[in-house]
C-alpha cells in the first residue's frame, strides 16, 4: 500500500494544510511542501496537521528544520493539531524538537 501526502494552502491565513502520512514513501512530497511553506510570507506561518495520520522521525526532523529556517528569518512556524506520532517523538527527543511550536 502506498501512502500519500498532500499539501493545500490555507484559505484564511498564511500556511498550508497537510494530509496523509509523512514517511519514507512521501519524503519528497513532504520536502516540497515544507519548501513551499517556508516561502510563504508573513511573521507566522501556520501548518495544519489535523489530517496527518502519521509522521516518522525523519518527517519530524524535516518539520524541525523548517521551523529553524523560519526562526533564522525572525519568523515562526506554528503547528496546529499534530498527530500522536509527532507528540511522541517530541516527548522522546525534547531537545532536538525544541524549535517546534504547537498552537494551544
Amino acid at each position: 500500500m502506498t501512502t500519500t501526502l498532500t499539501a493545500l494552502p490555507l484559505p484564511d491565513r498564511p500556511g498550508a494544510r497537510l494530509s496523509g502520512s509523512g514517511d519514507l514513501d512521501t519524503r519528497q512530497a513532504l520536502t516540497a511542501a515544507l519548501c513551499a511553506v517556508t516561502a510563504v510570507p508573513g511573521p507566522v506561518v501556520h501548518l495544519d496537521l489535523s489530517a496527518v495520520a502519521f509522521l516518522d522521525t525523519a518527517a519530524v526532523a524535516a518539520l524541525v528544520q523548517a521551523s529553524v529556517t523560519l526562526n533564522r528569518q525572525g519568523r515562526r512556524l506554528l503547528l496546529h493539531d499534530p498527530p500522536y506520532s509527532l507528540r511522541k517523538v517530541v516527548e522522546m527527543f525534547p531537545d532536538e524538537c525544541a524549535a517546534l511550536e504547537v498552537a494551544a
